[in-house]
């Protein structure tokens, strides 16, 4: 499954990237999976998204939690649980 990632705030300075296409593995199938699969990667995405954090999640632009499916082709956002405008 391809995903478009994309990363704000202070996700996006910590991390060094603001957006990314992956394939992920068939095992990946929600937010959760995707997070942890993430974490895999080592630091910084280890201790950006590490469990403990809150971090707000989007897909396709819409708001979801840890347990939503994920699609293929679509858009994932991280980003803090407060931006500034």
């Amino acid at each position: 499954m391809k995903l478009e990632l994309r990363f704000f705030a202070s996700l996006r300075e910590a991390l060094g990237v603001s957006q990314e296409t992956i394939t992920i593995p068939a095992s990946v199938k929600t937010i959760a999976d995707l997070r942890s699969y993430l974490i895999e990667r080592g630091n910084p995405w280890a201790e950006v998204l590490a469990e403990g954090r809150v971090l707000r999640c989007a897909l396709q632009q819409h708001m979801v939690d840890a347990s939503t499916p994920l699609q293929d082709g679509a858009e994932v956002a991280f980003f803090p649980p407060v931006t500034g405008g």
